[in-house]
C-alpha cells in the first residue's frame, strides 16, 4: 500500500476513487501514566510513557486506516493525515484518514 500526504505520487496515475479510508482508536493513559505526567509536571522534560503511548497509537490508527482502503480495494492512500484529541479526562483519539485509491504505475 503507497501512502502519500500528497495530492499525487510521483511516477503513479491514480485511476479510480473509492472513497474515505479511515483508522480510528482511543486509549487511555491509565493511572500510573497520571501519577507520572503529574511529578513530571513539577519539574518539566518529556513525558516519555506518553510519547511512547502516541507512537504506538498512531502506527495502530495507521495500519488500520490501511485494512480498511485495502478492504475498498485500495493500493494507495492520498492525502494522508492524522488528527488527534481528548475524550474526558484520561483517553486520547487519533484518527489517520485519507482517500483511498488506485493508482497506476505510468
Amino acid at each position: 500500500m503507497i501512502v502519500v500526504t500528497t495530492e499525487k505520487i510521483e511516477g503513479y496515475q491514480v485511476k479510480e476513487i473509492k472513497g474515505p479510508a479511515f483508522g480510528l482508536i482511543v486509549r487511555s493513559r491509565g493511572l500510573g501514566g497520571d501519577i507520572m505526567a503529574g511529578l513530571k509536571g513539577l519539574v518539566g522534560g518529556e513525558i516519555k510513557q506518553y510519547t511512547a503511548m502516541l507512537e504506538d497509537s498512531r502506527k495502530e490508527a495507521m495500519d488500520r486506516m490501511i485494512r480498511n482502503a485495502t478492504e475498498m480495494g485500495a493500493n494507495a492512500i492520498i492525502m494522508m493525515r492524522f488528527d488527534s484529541g481528548e475524550i474526558g479526562q484520561n483517553m486520547s483519539e487519533i484518527v489517520a484518514y485519507g482517500t483511498a485509491a488506485v493508482v497506476e504505475k505510468l
